[in-house]
């Protein structure tokens, strides 16, 4: 098979298209796979280090405000389009694969112009704009949400398939996740809350948890937090004018940033953080409750519509950005944490919305 993935961007979009690609190398061996990004995105360190070629063009996300900047990038998008059809013209794919965000509709027009199919994997609950504007003409829809199948009537045909993620849930013993506990420095008696806001951090959130622990709220919990690696020093800095030093806090630990995040999910009793797709899809996927703090300008608002899908579900509590203090967050933390069966449950709860076999799903869909 020889395949064109699409992907740009966050790690959103380019990590399920690195899961696909994965699998397909893994039922037919002998697959050709090229990515089409370009030289501004995750994609420059995530594709290569995935063990794919990138290919660039210089496409844009275009506002719909008026401006010379924004003239100059849709300038430069619709001469994406020939970039693109140049790009597949000389691989002859037999299919392009889209994982969203407007490197899509630069590689699939031009998919349409040549008569190669395509087929687009969407995240989100709430589809973003490529995707609504290329759903028309897709061979097939692939969604994370089945909530999302009715938001594309356009589209000839939509299936569930879930979103692949590299984060898995680990069967471990309790005793196993209260040595696991104790190696990083906590103690089993209190419960442990991961918070963190996607690979580059997020400054609310990290603002809260800055004044939680300065207030010293955290009486009933302990705390495992990456704060992002642009914003660590920050919040370095503001617990040094309170005379705390960020590496002696008791039943506390803040980095920049998070390796071993699948073993650190699966041993949290709560999650704090976002609620992008791949996020969410992870805390479905290691079933563990969690507490949602929605980036309020992600397009479209989509991280809400994702983070209401598990409150409906009871397996999530959700505070919008705009109503975040350290106060209200705490407070909510606080009472979940008082409440082992209630994390159980939630937990329990989280983990049947998760879809399985989602890799499986996606490839047969491939082959049709």
């Amino acid at each position: 098979m020889k395949v064109v993935i699409a992907a740009a961007g966050t790690g959103g979009h380019i990590n399920p298209g690195i899961a696909i690609a994965n699998k397909i190398m893994k039922e037919e061996p002998n697959s050709k796979i090229i990515f089409i990004g370009t030289k501004r995105g995750l994609e420059t360190n995530l594709v290569p280090r995935a063990g794919y070629e990138l290919k660039t063009i210089d496409s844009y996300g275009i506002s719909r405000e008026l401006s010379l900047k924004n003239v100059k990038r849709l300038a430069k998008t619709i001469h994406s389009i020939a970039e693109a059809k140049n790009i597949l013209k000389s691989f002859e794919p037999d299919l392009v694969i889209g994982t969203g965000g407007y490197i899509c509709i630069s590689v699939c027009i031009a998919a349409k112009k040549l008569k190669i199919p395509y087929i687009i994997h969407e995240s989100n609950v709430l589809p973003g704009v490529a995707t609504k504007m290329l759903s028309k003409n897709a061979k097939k829809i692939l969604v994370g949400f089945k909530e999302a199948e009715n938001r594309l009537p356009k589209a000839k045909k939509i299936v569930c398939t879930g979103t692949p993620t590299k984060v898995k849930k680990i069967n471990l013993s309790q005793t196993e996740i209260d040595n696991k506990k104790q190696e990083l420095g906590f103690t089993k008696e209190k419960p442990l809350v991961l918070v963190f806001g996607g690979s580059q951090g997020a400054q609310s959130i990290n603002i809260s948890m800055t004044d939680i622990i300065k207030n010293k709220l955290n009486k009933n919990y302990q705390i495992i937090w990456s704060a992002g690696p642009e914003q660590y020093e920050k919040v370095k800095e503001d617990l040094q004018k309170e005379k705390l030093d960020i590496d002696k806090l008791s039943g506390i630990k803040v980095m920049p940033y998070i390796y071993n995040m699948e073993e650190i999910m699966n041993i949290a009793d709560l999650i704090v953080s976002r609620s992008g797709a791949m996020t969410v899809t992870e805390i479905e996927n290691v079933g563990k409750p969690a507490i949602f703090i929605p980036f309020p300008f992600a397009a479209e608002n989509h991280q809400e519509y994702n983070a209401r899908v598990l409150e409906k579900q009871n397996s999530a509590k959700v505070i919008l950005d705009k109503d975040l203090t350290a106060e209200i967050l705490n407070a909510t933390i606080t009472k979940l944490a008082k409440d082992r069966k209630l994390l159980e449950q939630m937990g329990e709860n989280a983990h049947k919305l998760f879809s399985k076999n989602v890799e499986d799903k996606i490839y047969n869909e491939l082959i049709k």
